[in-house]
């Protein structure tokens, strides 16, 4: 089972990533492992969905990452 989701910081800058396992990734990017999300403050997870397979995660991933994907974001609030 892989996991797209989808943190957010104080500012409300949205960070769109996928992995196999959630609270493993949460904790790399809380520790600033992720170049991308060390700079953030605050971060929390705000949305997520399940894929089967990681093929299916990764579109969805550089779908919400599309002009697309943020207007569905923005439609759930993001």
């Amino acid at each position: 089972m892989f996991t797209v989701y989808v943190l957010q910081d104080k500012d409300n800058k949205l960070y769109k990533g996928v992995t196999g396992n959630i609270q493993r990734r949460l904790s790399e990017h809380l520790k600033g492992k992720t170049k991308t999300t060390r700079q953030m403050v605050n971060i929390k997870i705000v949305y997520t969905e399940e894929y089967e397979t990681f093929d299916l995660a990764r579109k969805r991933e550089v779908y919400l990452k599309t002009a697309a994907g943020r207007r569905f974001l923005k439609k759930k609030g993001l």
